[in-house]
């Protein structure tokens, strides 16, 4: 398949992510090493050209090109545009995800996980950034760590997600995989470390190892919700919850296929609130070229027109009357546009305010044909 290399989308140790286009418009993802450093890439590769889930990073191919006078290992699969679970927290200015979000993108991870542990693959690096997010929800990728699970290989992952028996040196199994599952959840949750208080690898790996501490769970979480973050957390591997078990917890249960809740809490709205939405002019920034190389942390694409062009039909598509909302209770309003006729009179406003870390909408209005209204968030 021919293809042509967009921008920079991240950057790892060894590898670099970009945006790609194929000749018949097809936009992905292509990661890059190389040639001779590409073991690691090679053994992902194997690894994606047997996995098929909706809630693993989809594989389209892999080749070798010749860039800068150096031969260049590509491995080929599905762009994810909102990057990686870390990206959307950052994305925030700080803090962790809403609750609805933080349900629904465990579930689809425990339902990775499943599908994986089913075809016999340790993942062993399951955390946030190892989490990607596209328009119909979260997906694992990065199988840079990953092994089967009767192979014997050495201990590899992020310390920090790492389970006690993991950090221990004596294995790393299925229940590996569930504990970090645990991590994650704390992560997205508080836009944090699971792990507080710790300043380097051999610190956080013997805090794990041998405290018998468990990462803080926060209290905003439910009962439900903590209950099901400790049958992750379990330090003996052997009485840890299965990915199967978790996927029948009481607090995955509640975030249904048809939960209007989950549905109404996508990263990004279906509208776009005013032309500075889905980060548009973010293209500005690097422009699109077939010089660009490539990364293993994804981050949003929106460099791409072929992105814009498919985001365009999308919001050509919608059908649904937009669910425009105002807090009754909002009263903290500011005025950032007022006119006045002739006697010096306002007769149109519109206003907008800050509740936290969102934006609401609000308008007062009055007058005649010419007056406007301002809608932005």
């Amino acid at each position: 398949m021919g293809w042509t290399r967009g921008p920079v989308l991240g950057r790892g140790s060894s590898a670099t992510v970009s945006s790609a286009t194929s000749t018949s418009g097809d936009v992905f993802a292509v990661k890059s090493m190389e040639f001779s450093k590409a073991e690691s890439l090679r053994k992902e590769q194997r690894f994606l050209s047997v996995l098929s889930s909706p809630y693993v990073v989809s594989y389209r191919g892999c080749d070798v090109s010749k860039e800068d006078n150096k031969m260049v290992y590509n491995v080929l699969m599905e762009c994810m545009p909102f990057g990686s679970i870390v990206d959307v927290v950052n994305g925030r200015n700080g803090g962790g995800l809403k609750s609805s979000e933080i349900g629904r993108y465990t579930r689809e991870i425990v339902r990775g996980v499943e599908y994986l542990h089913s075809r016999g693959v340790v993942h062993c690096d399951i955390k946030g950034r190892n989490v990607l997010i596209d328009e119909s929800g979260a997906k694992i990728g990065d199988f840079g760590c990953a092994k089967w699970v009767d192979e014997v290989a050495p201990i590899s992952g992020t310390p920090m997600f790492m389970a006690p028996e993991v950090a221990r040196g004596e294995e790393q199994g299925f229940p590996a995989d569930v504990w970090a599952v645990g991590c994650t959840v704390i992560e997205m949750a508080t836009g944090g470390s699971p792990w507080v208080n710790v300043n380097d690898a051999v610190s956080v790996l013997y805090r794990i190892a041998f405290s018998g501490e468990i990462p803080e769970i926060p209290e905003e979480f439910s009962d439900k919700g903590k209950d099901f973050i400790k049958k992750c957390l379990i330090r003996d591997p052997r009485e840890r919850w299965t990915a199967k078990q978790l996927l029948n917890h009481p607090y995955l249960q509640q975030f249904d296929d048809n939960s209007n809740e989950i549905i109404s809490e996508k990263i990004y709205t279906d509208s776009p609130t005013s032309i500075l939405d889905q980060d548009v002019w973010n293209s500005m920034e690097e422009p699109c070229s077939s010089s660009s190389t490539v990364g293993s942390d994804f981050a949003q694409s929106t460099c791409s027109s072929n992105y814009l062009r498919q985001r365009i039909k999308q919001l050509a598509d919608k059908s649904e009357i937009p669910k425009w909302r105002c807090e009754r209770e909002e009263t903290k309003w500011i005025t950032i546009r007022i006119n006045e006729d002739g006697d010096g009179k306002a007769n149109c406003g519109a206003v907008k305010g800050a509740v936290g870390n969102e934006m609401k909408v609000g308008c007062t209005m009055s007058g005649g044909e010419d007056d406007e209204l301002l809608i932005s968030s």
